[in-house]
């Protein structure tokens, strides 16, 4: 039974699965985009944001999941000189983009380029509806007077 099993499987055992997890993570961080399958791209999207998170935060708790997470120390002191600078500072979370390429020619699967979003990120702005303009309480009363005369006579 899978009770407690999260994710996908990837058509893999346990371990081969975490292992691709770890290789993909870590060709990402490296060349900034790679071209995989859509399922192994949704897959390692949730682990660069945390990853990326924890590179935000940039203390040493931080630092040490990251190097767990990925496992090389020196990829991981670049993506926090990366988040230091401001890479990611306007953004919370998405830090990850994917795009569809079509199906792959020799099995039809459906390839994906998976890639970090560099650009700032821009707040969206609700347009403001039109104010009406209220008339004074005075006047209010007074059109409510004028219209009570009125059905009196």
């Amino acid at each position: 039974m899978r009770h407690y099993k999260k994710g996908r499987k990837l058509g893999t055992d346990a371990s081969h699965t975490k292992a691709m997890k770890k290789s993909l993570l870590v060709a990402i961080f490296t060349n900034d985009r790679i071209k995989t399958i859509e399922s192994r791209a949704k897959e390692i999207r949730s682990e660069v944001d945390r990853v990326i998170t924890w590179a935000k935060k940039g203390d040493l708790h931080s630092r040490r999941l990251a190097i767990a997470k990925v496992g090389d120390k020196e990829l991981v002191r670049e993506v926090f000189e990366k988040a230091a600078q401001g890479m990611w500072a306007d953004r919370n979370g998405g830090y990850t983009r994917i795009m569809k390429l079509g199906p792959r020619k020799g099995d039809n699967a459906p390839m994906v380029i998976i890639e970090l979003v560099t650009e700032a990120c821009t707040p969206k702005v609700k347009a403001e509806a039109p104010v009406e303009e209220t008339a004074p309480v005075a006047a209010v009363e007074e059109t409510a007077e004028a219209e009570a005369e009125a059905k009196q006579e």
